[in-house]
């Protein structure tokens, strides 16, 4: 079975639904993993996405805050959702399709502006957050499982527009790399977009605070696509759907893809 699968923060699905709408039309992925929902799982509008034949989500929601969703076009059931780091925050659920494969959709805590536990909780949080993720994964080894979503970290040097310039900024601190690291390796994820884009600057987010964010272009890579080891030879065509940040009244973040042969 062959699927295209598609990460998006869409920092609110019910402002932007037009946009996932826009997306499921014209990239037509067959499952798609949206962060920051901002909205009870209840008022998501599922009406138009049905009619384009994404009949099947799972799903964690609060009302105007975080949330996840994974819509799929395939046959989807939960399988779990972890309150990491005892947060009470809607930021994982996990899905397994017909062929056995696991989907992790995460939506790390962005961490605050300051990259200092002790100044700012926020960033404490998503510190452990991490490490408990990395302890799951540790416990638990995962196979034929992927997991994607907006991890809030632009872990490698050309994944920031400048890294000496960002390494005191929060998502590409030496600390929050660390720490991402151990998660993936604690559970041997590959990280595939790399893997199918090794060189080169990629980026997922502009700041909404750039006045020309094309020109500008001080982008990070915060949206990930990884998969075990068993199954990460299976994937292909990685690929980031820039022109997703100039649509009207867009998400600072833009869609990610990658598709599987399985």
């Amino acid at each position: 079975m062959a699927f295209t699968i598609a990460t998006w923060n869409i920092n609110s699905v019910r402002l932007r639904e037009a946009l996932v709408q826009r997306l499921m039309t014209d990239e037509m992925p067959d499952i798609l993993c949206l962060q920051e929902c901002k909205s009870p799982v209840e008022s998501i509008p599922l009406e138009g996405f049905h009619g384009l034949g994404y009949r099947h989500m799972v799903a964690r929601g609060q009302k105007g805050y975080n949330g996840v969703a994974i819509l799929s076009k395939l046959p989807i059931v939960e399988v779990g959702a972890g309150d990491y780091a005892g947060l009470g925050h809607a930021r994982h659920v996990a899905g397994r399709l017909e062929n056995g494969v696991t989907i992790h959709n995460f939506y790390v805590p962005a961490g605050g502006d300051i990259p200092d536990r002790n100044e700012n909780v926020k960033f404490g949080q998503k510190l452990d957050y991490l490490t408990a993720m990395r302890d799951e994964f540790h416990a638990a080894k995962p196979d034929r499982s992927i997991l994607v979503g907006d991890l809030n970290i632009a872990p490698r040097e050309d994944d920031v527009w400048n890294h000496k310039q960002l390494l005191k900024i929060v998502s590409h601190t030496p600390i929050e790399v660390d720490h991402l690291g151990q998660v993936q390796d604690a559970g041997r994820w590959v990280d595939v977009t790399r893997q199918d884009v090794p060189e080169g600057r990629l980026y997922s987010w502009w700041s909404y605070r750039s006045a020309d964010w094309d020109a500008a272009d001080k982008g990070r890579r915060l949206d990930h696509v990884w998969a075990t080891p068993d199954i990460a030879g299976a994937a292909h065509g990685s690929r980031i759907l820039r022109a997703a940040r100039g649509w009207d009244q867009p998400s600072d973040h833009v869609p990610v893809f990658a598709t599987f042969d399985l």
